[in-house]
């Protein structure tokens, strides 16, 4: 700020020469003449101190040629453009890293929303410790609007928990006794007693914190080359301002056959040193990097450094897990449907009854529907379990059977029975299971399936937008119901009834034979997929915000379970990598341009720092657009 205020003024008060005021004129005049000199000293300070540290280290850089180009340019009288680079230099600097504290800081903030203090059970009572001391199987109480200190488990109470600053996920996530809850993430309307998993160092946002500062620190390759050949440009950009010295003081003759003054040819071989900088080249993929890192990461997806970035950009074909990706993993109830003038009201409270008493993952599908649905269980008179075959119970005097077809239709109306069956075979061929109630004469059948994900219909058509050519299913289930989720999703090719090694053998002839047409993605559930995840180009991790799996073996982790998220870390990716691109044509643009009309002298030194430093500028606001990146996923 002083660099710039002392220039202004000193060059104000040097325009300032009136003949009027005499002897004051040519005062006002030397005055900003001596600002001018304070603002070169200034803009100097930060200048020199790291041109002495590259030069030590033997990579001379961009601050050796600003330093050295505006203290040439002080030398042969132009102090003025001199300051002038060094103060735009210096602005640039200050607004290139405070872009990269803003990208930064968009994943950082979140280790400053951790609470100061957690209320652990201590001797029966609730007593405040500092969460950094809280060690697996503490107790641990969370009340509304209080931040979860660390992973666990809730052992007491309900809520729901705002997990946004994590996974990006929009709306809050109902949570009961049973389920695990992660550190930083904000319990809203109900106290929670949690039993602490994992130390709070060792937290899931610990480590995804970790992952992505990580990142961050990695390059792209691209970059990686860029930073390889800064000490030669630099030297060579030296080399060719000393000849362009050299030939127009010595060999370059005017139009009137006079040779050019040295001081014109060193302010032209200087202004080709200013423009000639690869400001703007140097930090074009870094800036784009890590605003899109970071804003990946607020979206709730983890992409580990800039190798992944460029592999994950270039992805052409995906390859796609079924249980635990596309679907969720667990069964559900999908409907059912009853016998001809059933009472429905007085069945289905038996059948919750029945199924509460078992721990049969079928039971707890079932039991989990029908209290959707408000129903209330009736007493029971007898619960008794028959092996492999279902279960017997007594309600008001009356059998009531339930369990497969096979065991149940002996006890159901003989011309019910074949309709009963019809609807067994039916919902087999579909792909699903099923389960029979039979009381009374009369009779339930529940049809029962591994549910798709939210998203999941949108899921191909969403990666077509986003540029992939071919979506390939795998899975180790059934082929007919992998079949049958692939039509409803709309996926032509599926392999199925594969073992986790003819998985991995699959991937290696599809990624050989696509590496032609692109990069081939495998998005799997993070936990049984890792052998697949390794071996594609890029692997994706669903639901990996508690998975260790997920977070060691893919090169992408998707922290929640929506698999719109998968389409949209793509379409960032490639957003990244576009942008990049622009800043480097840009840059690469803006140098041969400025260098070409230094070189011809078609431009003073003073506008060449302007649109050296001014493109740096271009540069740095390119790359902050990726921060407000919407691409759907908000």
């Amino acid at each position: 700020m002083a660099t710039g205020v002392s220039l202004l003024v000193g060059f104000s008060l040097q325009q300032l020469v009136d003949e009027s005021l005499g002897r004051w004129a040519q005062g006002f005049h030397d005055v900003g003449a001596a600002l001018v000199w304070v603002s070169l000293a200034l803009g100097a300070i930060h200048g020199v101190k790291a041109a002495i540290e590259s030069i030590a280290e033997l990579e001379p850089n961009i601050d050796v040629l600003m330093v050295v180009g505006a203290g040439l340019a002080a030398l042969i009288g132009h102090p003025g453009e001199g300051a002038l680079l060094l103060f735009m230099f210096t602005l640039a600097g200050a607004l290139e890293h405070r872009a990269l504290a803003k990208a930064k800081d968009a994943v950082e903030r979140l280790s400053k929303l951790m609470p100061n203090e957690a209320l652990k059970r201590i001797n029966g009572a609730w007593t405040p410790v500092v969460p950094e001391e809280l060690v697996a199987g503490d107790v641990i109480l969370v009340r509304p609007g209080e931040t979860i200190p660390t992973d666990g488990v809730v052992t007491d109470g309900v809520s729901t928990v705002d997990q946004s600053t994590l996974t990006g996920e929009s709306l809050p996530r109902p949570v009961d006794p049973g389920d695990e809850v992660y550190a930083g993430t904000l319990n809203e309307n109900g106290a929670l007693e949690i039993e602490v998993s994992r130390p709070m160092r060792e937290s899931s946002l610990q480590r995804i914190l970790d992952l992505v500062i990580e990142a961050q620190g990695q390059r792209q390759p691209i970059q990686r080359v860029i930073d390889h050949f800064s000490t030669p440009y630099t030297l060579s950009v030296f080399a060719f301002a000393i000849l362009t010295l050299l030939y127009f003081s010595l060999f370059h003759h005017l139009p009137s056959g006079e040779r050019m003054a040295f001081t014109d040819a060193a302010y032209r071989a200087i202004t080709l040193l200013i423009v000639a900088s690869p400001c703007a080249l140097v930090i074009a993929t870094p800036t784009a990097t890590l605003c899109g890192l970071n804003r990946a990461a607020r979206g709730g997806v983890v992409v580990k450094g800039g190798d992944a970035l460029e592999r994950l950009a270039g992805v052409k074909h995906v390859v796609v897990d079924k249980t635990g990706t596309l679907t969720t993993g667990q069964i559900s109830v999908v409907g059912f449907e009853t016998s001809d003038g059933a009472d429905v009201d007085a069945l289905l409270p038996i059948v919750l009854a029945i199924e509460e008493r078992s721990t049969h993952p079928i039971a707890t599908a079932i039991a989990k529907y029908l209290r959707s649905r408000d129903v209330q269980p009736t007493a029971l008179d007898a619960f008794e379990m028959v092996s492999g075959k279902g279960i017997r119970a007594v309600s008001a005097g009356q059998d009531a059977h339930l369990g497969t077809v096979e065991y149940v239709a002996p006890h159901v109306n003989a011309d019910m029975r074949s309709r009963i069956e019809n609807e067994v075979l039916r919902a087999r061929k579909d792909g699903g299971i099923t389960a029979v109630f039979a009381y009374g004469g009369e009779a339930v059948v529940f049809a029962l399936a591994d549910t798709t994900r939210p998203g999941a219909d949108q899921f191909v058509f969403d990666l077509r937008e986003a540029g992939v050519e071919t979506v390939t299913m795998l899975t180790g289930d059934s082929r007919l119901v992998a079949e049958k989720v692939a039509r409803e999703l709309g996926i032509a090719e599926v392999h199925a009834e594969l073992l986790p090694e003819e998985k991995v053998a699959r991937i290696k002839e599809m990624r050989a034979s696509s590496a032609r047409h692109g990069r081939l993605a495998v998005i799997g559930d993070g936990v049984n997929d890792a052998p697949a995840l390794a071996t594609a180009d890029i692997g994706l991790a669903m639901g990996g915000i508690g998975a260790d799996a997920a977070l060691e073996t893919a090169d992408v982790v998707i922290l929640h379970d929506d698999l719109r998220v998968a389409p949209w870390s793509i379409r960032i990716a490639r957003k990244i990598r576009s942008v990049m691109y622009q800043n480097l044509i840009f840059a690469l643009v803006v140098i041969a341009t400025l260098a070409v009309f230094a070189l011809i002298g078609w431009i003073p030194m003073g506008v060449g720092v302007i649109g050296h430093e001014g493109s740096t500028l271009i540069v740095v606001g390119n790359s902050l657009r990726i921060l407000a990146f919407s691409g759907v996923r908000n």
